[in-house]
């Protein structure tokens, strides 16, 4: 060692000097910062999991967030849907009671002008039967007495003779229902007799209703089912003027 210049204590000495260096650099310099990168690794890798995990969330959220969207939109659509149709089918209801409150109103107005008309045409009927009597004596040139007269009247204002409806001598009637057209409104006796007629050509039970309208003049039409029996006295001077041409 001596032969190639090298002294061999101190190279021992710095060999010994070298390891304590090393050793000392290992303990405080080398150790910690591995440790430090070590940790910082980990940190960094708890970050990145960190991260993964609350990216899953997120999506995790997102997709729970746009199902539930989507199921309110779905349930609003519903409700909105079933209120539309409640809706529709109350302002149908309030028509529908509307309508029919309306019509009961016309109704009962039509059936109060009907009554008054009905009730002014029969004050018309002792007037109108004075003049028929007075142009009638004039005719005859003779006084007809009170039961002559009161005959007369009723044959001319419900074709009722001898105690029978004229125009039903010579007729068949069938049906269920009948309808009895005066020019002036019948007394409670003139309708019983005419009913009494026509339930006995009918042959059994029948709803018979009675109307007035002056247009025909005198005498009565009687609808049974499609037949029509005109015994009015604008139904016979038609066909007076009919043969007349």
């Amino acid at each position: 060692m001596e032969a190639l210049g090298i002294n061999l204590g101190y190279l021992i000495v710095q060999i010994f000097n070298f390891f304590i260096v090393l050793t000392v650099l290992h303990a405080w310099v080398i150790k910690p910062v591995v440790g430090l990168l070590e940790r910082r690794r980990q940190t960094i890798a708890q970050n990145l999991e960190d991260a993964r995990v609350a990216a899953e969330a997120r999506a995790n959220a997102e997709r729970d967030a746009k199902a539930i969207i989507s199921e309110a939109q779905a349930t609003a659509t519903l409700k909105i849907r079933e209120a539309t149709e409640r809706a529709e089918i109350a302002a149908g209801e309030i028509t529908s009671h509307a309508e029919a409150e309306a019509a009961k109103a016309r109704e009962a107005a039509l059936a109060e002008v009907m009554q008054e008309r009905e009730r002014i045409l029969a004050d018309m009927r002792g007037q109108v039967a004075a003049l028929a009597m007075a142009a009638t004596q004039r005719l005859i040139g003779d006084t007809l007495d009170e039961r002559r007269q009161r005959s007369l009247i009723q044959e001319f204002f419900t074709g009722v003779k001898s105690g029978k409806v004229v125009v039903l001598e010579d007729s068949a009637l069938s049906g269920a229902s009948a309808e009895v057209t005066s020019a002036l409104p019948l007394t409670g006796d003139e309708k019983e007799l005419v009913k009494d007629d026509i339930l006995k050509k009918l042959g059994g039970q029948a709803t018979i209703a009675f109307r007035v309208d002056p247009s025909i003049l005198g005498g009565l039409v009687i609808k049974v089912g499609d037949k029509v029996l005109d015994g009015s006295v604008a139904g016979q001077l038609e066909t007076l003027r009919q043969s007349l041409r």
